[in-house]
């Protein structure tokens, strides 16, 4: 055998034991509703992650080693969320950024809490989700909606006390959890409602459900829900002619929202913690998002930060192993693109809350 030959099965060899190594790749995911309704919400998730995988393999990685990155689709379901979760376990998943409906969330978290998997969710906003989190690896970089009902509450009352107010839900845990929280604060202010109604989430016809705001000569309409339902709505009460102000929660500020309503959107106000586009900290991703045409939008950079924060506290600990990540987690501050990240004993982060925003002319602008 020539020394040629020796020394290209030798290299060979040991391209072997290279490849081999890359098995030690750290494999994390996001998941959320990348297809459905909300695929939009789950387009960002997906650009953040994607981005942020990148500039932290790009930047030598998880200990030195790379990240390989899962996307998965929930549908914003419970069934299929624990499926997606049990999926991931299979794969070797150590860190979840996700997922983003709470009734996705929940269930998924105790698969990952018996299965030691690191979750950081973006989007979810209910208190249960951390009230009553099933291990201490569960965290969350979405605010509560307890802190944007008592935002939400305290405008209404404070901002519309003489006019007729309806209260509206779409059934769902995020839209009648938040409701109840803006019904309770606004109530012990000392303002009621002049309506309460729930609606089927995932209808094209509201015709019905505007009338009756119609008949209650209501000026305020309040809506527990999601942006596809809100723009049907909006649309429906111009329609109608109903000249009455429409205020959300945090799922209208998408230009989908507008996509639905039109014109009728503008005007619609909505409780959103300070969109983390204008950061300094998030400057360079925002730039590096929009130019490859990518969503940079408040979940993109909420889940970007959610594996910057997971990625410096498994650096920090020397290991991914959900003991170990969790500790750092619980007690370091995390530099990420929406600022300096901190969670408390519960997993609740510390940014910033929420303020109200407008639809106008086209974009949302801080009211």
């Amino acid at each position: 055998m020539t020394q040629r030959r020796l020394i290209f099965i030798a290299a060979s060899l040991a391209a072997g034991l290279i490849t081999g190594q890359a098995s030690a790749d750290i494999r994390i995911a996001v998941a959320g509703p990348m297809d459905g309704q909300f695929r939009d919400l789950g387009a960002q998730m997906r650009a953040g992650a994607e981005q942020a995988v990148s500039d932290i393999n790009a930047a030598g990685g998880v200990n030195g080693e790379n990240l390989v990155l899962e996307v998965a689709d929930d549908g914003c379901d419970a069934d299929k969320a624990v499926a997606v979760a049990n999926q991931l376990i299979g794969k070797d998943v150590v860190f979840v950024a996700g997922h983003f409906c709470f009734n996705a969330s929940m269930p998924a978290s105790e698969v990952y809490a018996g299965a030691g998997i690191v979750q950081i969710s973006p989007g979810t906003t209910l208190p249960k989700f951390t009230d009553e989190r099933p291990g201490e690896g569960v965290f969350r970089l979405a605010p509560r909606d307890d802190q944007q009902a008592e935002v939400a509450g305290r405008f209404l009352a404070d901002t519309f006390s003489d006019e007729r107010i309806a209260l509206l839900h779409d059934k769902t845990a995020y839209g009648k959890g938040l409701l109840d929280g803006v019904k309770a604060v606004m109530n012990d202010l000392g303002k009621s409602e002049d309506l309460s109604l729930g609606f089927d989430a995932g209808e094209d016809d509201y015709r019905y459900l505007v009338s009756q705001l119609g008949l209650e000569n209501v000026g305020v309409v309040f809506l527990g829900g999601y942006h596809p339902e809100a723009g049907l709505i909006k649309l429906e009460m111009n329609r109608q002619g109903l000249d009455a102000v429409l205020v959300s929660g945090d799922a209208l500020m998408t230009e989908e929202f507008l996509a639905v309503a039109g014109e009728a959107g503008n005007g619609t106000l909505l409780t959103y913690p300070i969109d983390p586009r204008d950061m300094e900290q998030s400057a360079g991703v925002v730039s590096v998002l929009e130019e490859a045409g990518k969503s940079a939008d408040r979940y993109s950079l909420a889940t970007y930060a959610a594996i910057q924060a997971w990625a410096q506290a498994a650096n920090s600990a020397g290991d991914t192993d959900l003991q170990a990540v969790s500790d750092a987690l619980s007690t370091q501050t995390f530099e990420t693109v929406l600022g300096p990240v901190e969670f408390d004993e519960k997993g609740d982060s510390n940014r910033p809350g929420y303020v109200i925003y407008e639809w106008r002319e086209g974009a949302p602008k801080l009211r």
